[in-house]
């Protein structure tokens, strides 16, 4: 697998995750995923400090040593890096926060869960979709999307068998169409507030802007 570095140095990584792998083996036992990668074209253990669903894409910060892991995953724990989605939806949302409790795992109880989310632009039924995550929850913004009755274009799980196959046949888009596109952090050494961002590529971005939407991911991404 070849790994696509946005940022690299002493204390940590920001790598784009490509859809369908995995950030680390896990339950899943995968051939390859994305911590192992990473380990190798870096030549020292790494730590992934958050975690993407199979088929984001997107931005990922693994640490290079136990110190920056545990702050990273400190400043995740507690709300305090800004994380900004891009997804193709059926439908439109409104722009909102969506506040809906959520399982914390697949057979957790429900824990609060709140998801900002402003619609970019549209193309007949469906919609590019802005989404901020204000908690980290188990597909979260996959779930939230669902109950606005707005799932996320080839979403097999929460999504519309009939529309992912449209977007199939239609225009090749054989992944979920969510992407991780931008990230902000503190410097887990320096404190200096830093932000990554990546635009969507391949079969997603063709889709966007086979539909004309291009334009409307109006974030630093884009570019």
């Amino acid at each position: 697998m070849l790994v696509t570095f946005l940022h690299r140095d002493p204390s940590f990584v920001v790598v784009d995750k490509p859809s369908g792998v995995v950030v680390h083996r896990g339950l899943a036992n995968d051939a390859e995923d994305l911590m192992r990668a990473v380990r190798d074209a870096v030549g020292s253990w790494v730590h992934p400090v958050h975690r993407l669903d199979r088929g984001t894409s997107g931005v990922v910060v693994m640490a290079l040593g136990p110190a920056a892991a545990s702050t990273l995953g400190k400043a995740f724990a507690e709300g305090r890096v800004d994380k900004r989605y891009l997804a193709l939806t059926r439908g439109h949302p409104r722009d909102e926060d969506i506040d809906h409790d959520i399982p914390r795992s697949e057979d957790g109880p429900r824990v609060p869960a709140v998801t900002r989310v402003r619609c970019l632009g549209a193309a007949g039924r469906y919609a590019l979709v802005e989404a901020v995550p204000l908690t980290g929850r188990m597909h979260q913004i996959r779930r939230h999307l669902k109950h606005v009755s707005c799932p996320v274009i080839g979403d097999v799980k929460y999504g519309k068998g009939e529309h992912n196959r449209y977007f199939r046949e239609r225009y090749g888009l054989h992944r979920l169409a969510l992407h991780a596109a931008e990230l902000a952090f503190d410097h887990p050494v320096t404190g200096e507030r830093l932000g990554f961002s990546v635009a969507p590529s391949g079969a997603l971005r063709d889709c966007i802007v086979a539909l004309g939407l291009w334009e409307s991911a109006d974030g630093p991404q884009r570019r």
